[in-house]
């Protein structure tokens, strides 16, 4: 089975940014790489599991089941976040846009982009409240302001933080997907 967070981006590898003949653009895909900051939380959330299943047979090996079994639920669900968390990102695909967080995910269909955009703005660093000033690709719906817009990616965020040339081409080629399924 192949992972898609680890190959997401291979169609966007060619020199000429045109995707491969035999690349299915219905499937979603991430057109970036996960940054190193993302996969190095997920990578020490594994090596917790990892500690609390070795706990977990300690426990059953040597005290009861339940209390073992409680343990293996909360290696599961670390698991879980780590995993969920190497999936948080934006996907497209030709049928639209999907923004994946911890606990969401929406999806915007090519039909309802207005634009998908760069600017220049104050954005969150690493997720956290704390904003500085940085660039943000930005998804304005058809017929809506442009006020009160959330960034898709950002330079500060898990995946391009002290990566700019990577969000630069993230954001062209999420733009490029934009502009090619917006006219139809």
């Amino acid at each position: 089975m192949p992972l898609p967070f680890l190959t997401a981006d291979r169609a966007f590898d060619t020199a000429d940014d045109v995707a491969l003949p035999h690349d299915d653009r219905d499937r979603w895909r991430r057109p970036y790489r996960p940054g190193p900051w993302r996969v190095g939380a997920a990578a020490l959330m594994l090596l917790l599991a990892s500690f609390v299943l070795f706990a977990g047979v300690i426990i059953a090996v040597t005290g009861s089941l339940s209390s073992a079994g409680v343990v293996f639920g909360i290696a599961v669900v670390v698991i879980a976040c780590a995993l969920r968390l190497l999936r948080m990102g934006v996907w497209v695909s030709a049928h639209g846009l999907r923004q994946v967080a911890f606990l969401t995910t929406r999806t915007v269909t090519w039909q309802q982009v207005g634009s998908v955009r760069t600017v220049q703005q104050p954005v969150r660093w690493l997720g956290l409240p704390r904003t500085v000033q940085g660039q943000a690709l930005v998804l304005v719906r058809q017929g809506r302001a442009a006020d009160g817009v959330t960034p898709l990616l950002t330079t500060h965020n898990a995946d391009f933080l002290a990566r700019a040339e990577a969000f630069d081409r993230a954001a062209d080629a999420m733009e490029a997907w934009a502009d090619e399924y917006r006219r139809g």
